[in-house]
């Protein structure tokens, strides 16, 4: 997700704040933001496993107060991102199938963060 080094997508320390802060604006103008997602490859694998899918895009579910159909548009083309944006019944049941992360309005990278810098 970054256009200056792509082989840095990995990077949620660097990639993360930036995407998520331009994506939440940008749908915000349109309907609230209730909760940011990952999903796909980074929902699924802990944090420290992340340098394994170096080039892969993002995956990321926004839940919001209505549904936006082509969110896709809400993404420049140079970018590596997945997205969904859903209402919470849409949301809740893509959550049953699949292994997701929360980054908005609880950080759930944070605390996976705090742990991997306390164990080094």
């Amino acid at each position: 997700m970054s256009r200056v080094k792509t082989e840095a997508i990995w990077q949620h320390d660097q990639v993360l704040p930036y995407i998520l802060t331009r994506l939440k604006d940008k749908i915000s103008e349109i309907t609230a933001v209730e909760k940011i997602i990952l999903f796909g490859s980074r929902g699924r694998l802990p944090l420290e496993y992340w340098k394994e899918l170096e080039g892969k895009d993002w995956d990321v579910l926004v839940q919001a107060k209505c549904k936006l159909k082509n969110a896709g548009i809400l993404v420049d083309d140079n970018y590596h991102l997945d997205l969904l944006v859903l209402d919470e019944a849409r949301t809740k049941e893509l959550y049953r199938h699949i292994k997701t992360k929360e980054l908005y309005p609880i950080n759930e990278l944070e605390c996976l963060m705090t742990k991997n810098e306390e164990n080094e």
